[in-house]
């Protein structure tokens, strides 16, 4: 019992300052618990670390779930996840309630304007960021581009879905490392989870149009699914699957506030899930919540113990780097719409993007001092 609450502790007290992202949440993590409680080896961290980034699903949040799975098993992984999610999903709670009872109030309109603004610049700035990470040769490079140039003109669901997996298999064929090939490979999973991620799958998605409940679940399960490369890939992903049961500017709206709390980005899920279910915002806000979060989880748990067999088949490598720079050009395309057309509406919001741009990536200014001033940035844009 003192275990899980000293799991329970750590995780809620980083759940609560750990702002910044995926990669803050990463480093935060690494400090608390390889350097100073030393619950985990450098080694064995840097596998669950390498591990989140092959999945699908909140890297960040997989990471926290493995090292409570590592500190006390099952309960212990399912302790860290409520710990360091629950002040982001209280925090998302009260702002989808506060943009209900705010709608019309220019101040607020202001101040939802300037974070549209933010989240350009934040998507702009993850877009450059997973390129130079993810894209170093001509190849990754091309697959970028050009999945890029498909999803701005064929911007739909299926068509992502079919570009990742034709990434997959140029990745396969030309991407694979030939110095691991002669290396013998035992690959295991652990098959509870994984089947019981295929059946939610289907069976979430053969009760869908049973009620708007069902309808939650199916999507964002669907939507954790499907999400390689952090947070603000959710965005296409789930501005297709939602198309026409939510208006773009309380999507963006949704976005913009996960920016301002700390913890992870799914919790846009929270905000989302209370606006999709008028009738009893706040039991759709946990279905939506839990259920984006579900599958990587799972999928986690599928590979956690047989991760360092796995990482030597060269072909699985080589697929997960074509996917990864698939990623960047759908990020890109949703750079364009329907992020940058629904709040860059004039040569002023253009200015204020550059200057935030210019503020994060050569200034290092802090996330909160950029939603700060974006804000109130907003609000002088709003007046004049």
């Amino acid at each position: 019992m003192n275990s899980y609450f000293d799991i329970f502790k750590q995780f809620l007290l980083l759940g609560a300052i750990s702002f910044g992202g995926p990669a803050a949440h990463i480093g935060y993590f690494h400090q608390k618990f390889v350097q100073q409680l030393r619950w985990i080896s450098q080694e064995k961290y840097g596998q669950i670390v390498a591990l989140s980034q092959f999945l699908p699903g909140p890297g960040s949040s997989q990471v926290g779930f493995a090292l409570g799975y590592h500190k006390a098993g099952i309960a212990g992984a399912i302790t860290a996840f409520i710990a360091f999610t629950l002040p982001s999903v209280i925090l998302m709670l009260a702002l989808a309630q506060l943009s209900n009872q705010l709608s019309d109030n220019s101040y607020f309109y202001g101040i939802t304007h300037g974070l549209k603004l933010l989240a350009v610049v934040v998507i702009t700035d993850a877009v450059v960021t997973m390129f130079i990470s993810f894209c170093q040769s001509t190849l990754t490079k091309s697959i970028a581009v050009f999945t890029g140039i498909i999803l701005l003109v064929f911007s739909t669901l299926l068509m992502q879905l079919v570009v990742l997996v034709v990434a997959g298999l140029i990745g396969m064929k030309y991407l694979t490392n030939s110095a691991l090939e002669s290396q013998p490979v035992k690959s295991t999973f652990s098959w509870w989870p994984l089947s019981l991620f295929i059946a939610l799958l289907v069976l979430l998605s053969a009760f869908s149009s049973e009620s708007i409940y069902w309808q939650l679940a199916a999507d964002f399960y669907q939507a954790g699914s499907m999400v390689f490369g952090g947070g603000h890939v959710v965005i296409p992903l789930l501005q297709n699957l939602l198309a026409g049961q939510l208006s773009i500017d309380t999507f963006l709206t949704g976005y913009a506030a996960a920016q301002t709390v700390p913890g992870p980005m799914f919790t846009l899920a929270t905000f989302l899930g209370f606006h999709l279910s008028p009738d009893a915002p706040y039991i759709g806000a946990i279905i939506a919540t839990l259920s984006i979060f579900l599958p990587g989880f799972l999928l986690m748990l599928t590979l956690l113990k047989h991760w360092q067999n796995l990482a030597k088949q060269p072909k699985l490598m080589g697929a997960m780097q074509a996917i990864n720079a698939a990623v960047v050009g759908l990020l890109a395309s949703a750079l364009y719409f329907p992020v940058f057309t629904s709040s860059v509406l004039n040569a002023v919001d253009m200015a204020v993007v550059v200057l935030g741009f210019y503020c994060l990536r050569q200034l290092k200014v802090p996330i909160v001092g950029l939603v700060l001033g974006f804000g109130l940035l907003g609000i002088i844009i709003n007046l004049g």
